[in-house]
């Protein structure tokens, strides 16, 4: 399977929504504590288990996450640890990039997740404890989420509603907003320790994931939210990032401190039906393809981005 070596620790993969085969990743030197940043956008190659690199845009800071445009095939925005987003047109020349610089959080900003359904916004969790949203024919944001009351870690939007979403903040909580409303419309205390990731399931607009320090991933439905729909215990460390399967209702992948990608079924019994230990450093990014069913990647702090098809070995050539 093919697998590209980044020279920075990565922090974040993504697939693109418009072509199969490209990702932007995301990464950071000396483990994001202090350093420059590369956004890498790859391809992988036809006939061979081959990454190409189409062009890679450097930071003077790390770059914590990355999001694809869902109207533009050749733009991504990128999360820096200076507090800015940066906004990129791979069709541009290396000179004109990038497009700009959107600079309103005052602490590195940790996520981002551009808007499936309206697809002409998108929204940045900072850890200055705020959710920005945005929209690239702007400025300046179109507003701020302040409720949280620590880091905020991961925004993902509601696949089906295309004004509500959900965040995941170092306080504890999952937040559910509806930007039409003034406030968070509620509050899931979902762990007793940080949650990093949250994600909306893909055909259940009613079902959401959190994952946190406490090693723990958990499925709840926003209808009835005291006690989660299902626990997911199997990671050594915290769970770093989950993300619901765009082709399959009920699985979930997730990457953990614990250096392992697991994929879980989460209405079985015997939830984890995949563990991935082809890292050898914090495992922080992972995703699946929208276009292609089973196609999963993956990046860490070993410096490697691995792409491979569910069930395989990734170290397979």
């Amino acid at each position: 399977m093919p697998v590209f070596k980044t020279p920075f620790n990565g922090y974040s993969v993504r697939f693109s929504p418009f072509y199969e085969s490209r990702l932007a990743v995301a990464t950071a030197q000396n483990f994001g504590i202090l350093g420059n940043g590369r956004v890498h956008v790859i391809d992988l190659s036809a006939n061979a288990p081959i990454i190409n690199e189409l062009i890679a845009y450097d930071t003077a800071d790390g770059v914590y996450d990355v999001a694809w445009s869902e109207s533009h095939d050749s733009v991504l925005v990128a999360a820096t640890a200076d507090g800015s987003i940066k906004v990129y047109d791979t069709a541009l020349p290396p000179h004109s990039n990038p497009l700009r610089s959107l600079k309103e959080h005052v602490r590195e900003v940790h996520g981002l997740d551009y808007n499936p359904t309206r697809r002409d916004s998108f929204l940045s969790a900072s850890w200055d404890d705020s959710v920005k949203l945005w929209t690239l024919d702007r400025p300046a944001s179109l507003r701020t989420f302040r409720e949280h009351a620590y880091c905020v870690y991961s925004v993902a939007w509601n696949p089906k509603h295309a004004d509500v979403f959900a965040s995941a903040s170092g306080d504890c909580t999952v937040r559910i907003w509806d930007v039409r409303e003034p406030g968070s419309t509620m509050i899931i205390p979902g762990h007793e320790h940080e949650i990093l990731s949250c994600d909306w399931n893909k055909y259940d607009e009613c079902l959401i994931a959190s994952a946190s320090v406490d090693k723990s991933i958990k499925i709840w439905d926003v209808r009835n939210y005291r006690v989660p729909v299902s626990v997911l215990n199997g990671h050594g460390y915290a769970v770093r990032k989950i993300k619901f399967s765009p082709h399959r209702r009920n699985l979930i992948v997730s990457c953990s401190y614990d250096m392992t990608v697991c994929l879980w079924d989460f209405m079985i019994e015997d939830a984890l039906v995949g563990r991935y230990d082809h890292h050898t450093e914090f495992a922080v990014g992972v995703d699946l393809s929208v276009l292609v069913d089973g196609l999963m990647a993956s990046t860490g702090w070993d410096e490697l981005v691995y792409v491979w098809q569910q069930g395989m070995d990734p170290r397979a050539a």
